[in-house]
């Protein structure tokens, strides 16, 4: 499934970045990686979706996530 589509209070880990070089630069500066564990802290329409990850809160636009796909796993 895609990150933008994981409901809030739900925890996963990235199964696959997209393949944007430019994209995976910059996603992975935040310490977005393969294989990392996250929470989905809000993810309302229209609006960022905020995740917590590696001791951060981020805020990624809805397109980023769009290309993020993510496995669920149980908290």
């Amino acid at each position: 499934m895609k990150l933008s589509e994981m409901k809030a209070d739900r925890t996963g880990t990235v199964k696959s970045l997209g393949r944007d070089e430019r994209f995976l630069k910059r996603i992975t500066s935040v310490g977005l990686t393969e294989g990392a564990r996250f929470q989905v802290v809000k993810n309302d329409r229209k609006m960022p979706v905020l995740v917590y990850a590696r001791e951060t809160l981020l805020a990624l636009n809805r397109r980023d996530c769009d290309m993020i796909e993510v496995a669920e796993v149980e908290a």
